[in-house]
């Protein structure tokens, strides 16, 4: 692996502990939990809640191996850079092609997303000619402040974050005081696979640290902010999503398996406008997202053209702005033309199986790098236990991977495979 001084050279350490833990609340807390609750009720009814709580603790031990490992590993690439420390650069290479992988095609849905709930505020934006330039704008305009330096883009996601907060705080601490203790208990119980089924999209909800933590080579003093910032905003974001999942129960009861915009519908048997406010917040949480998305994802672009797995022309660093310019606009474009002619839906298991393989990886990793005693900048982070945590994780995410329908899984294997191929092709050119 190349050293971080040299992966990283030109770019500017400037994330700090709350930018980052921003970013990561961001990208993981997007437009999916407005809707989630919902998607909850229809696969696990009153036991929504139990499959939050296992994937919590699943993640949790996930989010500890993350945390050792980046303080061990802070490069650009994040997950990239932990995987090829410790195993090689084919499984780096892998776990890189899978992060960018589901990463673009996450922004290309969440954008397409966006252009849809602006098109129901806004009905002119619902033609198809609006629809597409409403996704160049808004990914224009984004790429323009990554472009800028990450120091105001750290601050937009900053902004977007507290900004994305305030409806579903409100929502929590609002209709805490109308919930209905017997609609908590309310709908259909589910079988085995049901809940099986809830604890994947659950996951869905809780994936995308590995894309904030893609800047992992701008982080400043990355052996403490990393580790802070990270079990910060994982912790936060479980109990933030538990307490929006009650709510919405309490408030909508079994009608909440049917609601197509759950928190804004939950909301509105109080008020009206506290539904559209959450609308409002839909929106914004699209754009945070997709802003935290363009400042992580297009660092591993940026890595692997440093390591000479892709044109050299993405590893450039602008020599005004100190960012990976090139591979911040290639990602954005691709981005957006994924938002313009489809959407996300029908990839999001496929997405989520991506991560947990991605996290497997990444918990064995942090095993193999604390045994090697594998530090590229200062004293890392030493957990008590971190075998354990390790095969928590690892076991936990290959646990639901078994969960999916078997075509599903054939998809995952299918694109473990293709990056196998890309990986000996990149190596024959070089």
């Amino acid at each position: 692996m190349a050293a971080a001084d040299t992966r990283d050279a030109g770019l500017r350490r400037g994330i700090g502990a709350f930018g980052l833990a921003a970013a990561i609340v961001n990208v993981v807390i997007g437009a999916g939990i407005f809707s989630l609750p919902a998607g909850m009720a229809r696969t696990a009814g009153p036991y929504a809640l139990i499959a939050y709580l296992v994937c919590a603790l699943a993640m949790g031990a996930v989010v500890l191996c993350f945390a050792e490992a980046g303080s061990r590993v802070p490069t650009s690439g994040g997950t990239y850079g932990y995987v090829e420390a410790a195993f090689g650069p084919l499984a780096g290479f892998v776990a890189g092609v899978m992060l960018w992988l589901g990463c673009v095609l996450a922004a290309g849905g969440i954008a397409a997303a966006f252009a849809d709930a602006l098109a129901g505020l806004l009905p002119v934006l619902a033609s198809p000619i609006a629809r597409g330039g409403a996704i160049v704008a808004i990914l224009g305009v984004l790429t323009l402040v990554n472009l800028a330096g990450v120091r105001p883009a750290s601050r937009l996601i900053a902004v977007t974050t507290v900004i994305k907060i305030v409806p579903l705080a409100l929502f929590v601490i609002v209709g805490a005081w109308f919930v209905h203790p017997a609609s908590l208990s309310s709908g259909v119980v589910p079988d085995a696979g049901g809940i099986g089924r809830a604890i994947l999209l659950s996951l869905f909800a809780f994936q995308g640290m590995e894309t904030a933590l893609g800047a992992s080579g701008e982080v400043a003093d990355p052996t403490r902010t990393l580790p802070r910032a990270l079990i910060g905003a994982m912790a936060f974001i479980a109990l933030f999503y538990i307490a929006i999942q009650l709510v919405a129960q309490g408030l909508l009861g079994a009608a909440l398996a049917g609601s197509h915009a759950p928190l804004a519908d939950a909301m509105a048997t109080i008020d009206p406008r506290l539904g559209l406010l959450l609308v409002i917040g839909t929106a914004i949480s699209m754009g945070g997202w997709l802003g935290s998305d363009l400042l992580g994802a297009p660092r591993v672009l940026f890595a692997f053209a440093r390591d000479g797995f892709l044109p050299r022309v993405l590893g450039r660093v602008s020599p005004r702005s100190a960012v990976p310019a090139t591979a911040i606009v290639t990602h954005a474009t691709i981005a957006a033309l994924l938002a313009v002619t489809g959407t996300f839906e029908t990839l999001a298991v496929l997405s989520v199986l991506t991560s947990c393989a991605l996290y497997a990886m990444g918990c064995g990793a942090a095993w193999v790098l604390r045994r090697r005693t594998v530090a590229l900048v200062g004293t890392p982070l030493r957990l008590p236990w971190i075998g354990l945590w390790a095969l928590l994780g690892a076991g936990s995410m290959v646990a639901v991977i078994l969960l999916a329908r078997w075509d599903e899984i054939g998809g995952l294997v299918a694109a473990l495979a293709g990056s196998c191929l890309l990986y000996a092709i990149a190596r024959r050119r070089r």
